[in-house]
């Protein structure tokens, strides 16, 4: 039976709820706006829902994939710009370089008898996962695992392992501290503020949450790994993966490191000149995590320590000057997003002056930085797409008036379920929408006030109302075919939707089992702040 294309399937799924635009009664909630860390948002005013005539959708099928594209629009850029950028980079062979090195010193490693017995690989991968969920769960990291997808794919194929691998080690790894998160302002920081609860409260618990996610998600992924290392053919992704396999060949054949000339040197000099810049112009940076915000010279430290090993790293070779262009980058990346609330934007435009500073330093010209940008474009582009008629399925439920009735209509179910039946209730619908709603704050603003003001009225926690929205919000966006970051990191790693939605769905299940049960101990064990 032949697997249909991931753009079927999605415009399959926008048929759908057209269909439903037909069968399903308008509905309207009022909304009002409010400011929630000063930002002026709309929200739902409970109470207020009230059936309209619906507005079945026909030929608006079609012209959702354009106006899809122009919700999306900055997803969309985001990861051709990625595309571009990381192709520019690859032309180089830094990255096979890196990957080349990296294993050598693993192997290195592997003989000491401690690190052989415990396993160099799951270190690895532990450390990594540790670091990403860390990500998910402080800044809410989602659309920039995209950019590390490129990094950990060709990683993972190296040691031994699959795409599949590469994915979970920074993509899954990151929505799961998502999910469990302790400080994510796009999820917590949104929602306490939405039902009057003091920003960040709860702490204790959820970082419980995050720690039980991540160590069951780390041991999901150990034990894939191993099963695909024992045996490459078990992988979903055995026979797809020849294209990184063949990548990985050329890594090993990489075996010529090139030394700089004096492009690399004039972009070093560039560059070092940009960062002395910014450590007199941006002296201190306040870093802002949960409710908590410090100033650290950051600008000034990073300039103090790339001068001296950019230079060592030139001098060395070209590859290794690029990779640590790469890497601060990744650094940078993290300031920005902490200290300056840095998004998509400012992400793209980060990681596309990469691109560029990493072509020149490799001597390339202008016309062939450019063409090698279009390139990458064109290898991005089904994946795009993609995002781009994944946003026409909310279109065509908005614009049939039938969102706030389905929202209305399963709400309604909670009213005589009991505390553990009305926080499962919660927690479901919130997983359900998510499918169809990806948007953390958009969910946020359509759900919560509602949610809030019905648990007063069956007297649960509206602590108890947030940790439902925030895991229910977290597990499904590894799935739902609307996630634009989900279909971009598909795109990046060569996965098929249909093979991911084949191999993630059992453990997705067991994720939402998990986030269940980890909603019944604050219902009889009082923790700070339920």
């Amino acid at each position: 039976m032949k697997i249909p294309h991931t753009f079927t399937i999605v415009f399959n799924i926008v048929i759908i709820c057209a269909v439903a635009t037909w069968l399903v009664p308008g509905g309207e909630f009022e909304r009002k706006s409010v400011e929630i860390d000063g930002i002026s948002r709309n929200i739902v005013v409970g109470d207020s829902f009230q059936y309209t005539d619906n507005v079945p959708q026909t030929w608006q099928v079609f012209l959702s994939f354009f106006k899809g594209f122009s919700r999306t629009a900055h997803i969309i850029a985001f990861i051709f710009m990625l595309g571009g950028a990381f192709w520019i980079l690859n032309a180089t062979n830094a990255i096979n370089v890196g990957i080349a090195n990296f294993l050598k010193s693993t192997e290195r490693l592997q003989q000491n008898r401690i690190f052989k017995k415990i396993g160099v690989n799951n270190l690895v991968i532990t450390l990594i996962m540790l670091i990403f969920s860390l990500f998910g769960a402080i800044f809410g990291m989602s659309e920039e695992t995209i950019a590390f997808i490129i990094i950990f794919v060709p990683l993972a194929i190296s040691m031994g392992y699959d795409s599949v691998t590469g994915v979970l080690i920074c993509y899954v790894a990151a929505h799961v501290g998502f999910a469990g998160a302790m400080f994510n302002p796009f999820t917590i920081g949104i929602a306490q503020g939405l039902s009057g609860l003091p920003l960040f409260s709860g702490l204790e618990y959820r970082a419980l949450c995050w720690v039980v996610l991540t160590a069951i998600t780390i041991a999901f992924t150990l034990w894939y790994a191993r099963r695909v290392k024992k045996n490459p053919k078990k992988s979903f992704m055995y026979e797809f993966d020849n294209f990184w396999r063949e990548k990985v060949a050329e890594t090993h054949e990489v075996k010529e490191i090139q030394k700089s000339s004096w492009a690399t040197w004039a972009v070093y000099g560039a560059i070092s000149c940009g960062l002395i810049y910014c450590a007199f112009a941006f002296t201190n940076s306040t870093i802002s995590v949960g409710n908590n915000s410090f100033n650290v010279m950051f600008f000034p430290i990073i300039a103090a320590v790339f001068i001296p090993f950019g230079f060592y790293s030139a001098y060395k070779s070209v590859h290794n000057y690029i990779l640590s262009l790469l890497l601060l980058t990744v650094i940078v990346l993290i300031v920005g997003v902490l200290g300056y609330h840095w998004y998509v934007g400012e992400i793209a435009g980060l990681f596309f002056a990469m691109g560029v500073a990493s072509g020149l330093a490799y001597h390339h010209t202008f016309d062939k930085i450019i063409r090698l940008f279009l390139e990458g474009c064109k290898d991005i582009m089904n994946a795009a797409l993609v995002v781009a008629i994944g946003g026409g399925i909310i279109i065509i439920l908005e614009d049939g008036k039938i969102i706030d009735t389905i929202l209305y209509g399963v709400s309604q179910t909670m009213a005589s379920a009991g505390e553990v039946g009305s926080v499962g209730a919660m927690y479901f619908i919130q997983t359900v929408i998510n499918v169809l709603i990806p948007s953390s704050s958009a969910k946020a603003v359509l759900t919560i006030p509602m949610m809030a003001e019905f648990s007063d009225i069956i007297g649960i926690s509206r602590q108890m109302t947030v940790l439902a929205f925030q895991l229910g919000d977290g597990f499904t966006n590894m799935i739902t075919p609307t996630s634009g970051v989900l279909i971009g990191c598909l795109g990046m790693a060569r996965i098929p939707y249909s093979k991911w939605l084949k191999f993630f769905l059992p453990f997705l299940c067991i994720l939402v089992i998990i986030g269940f049960l980890l909603l019944l101990p604050p219902l009889v064990v009082h923790f700070n702040g339920f």
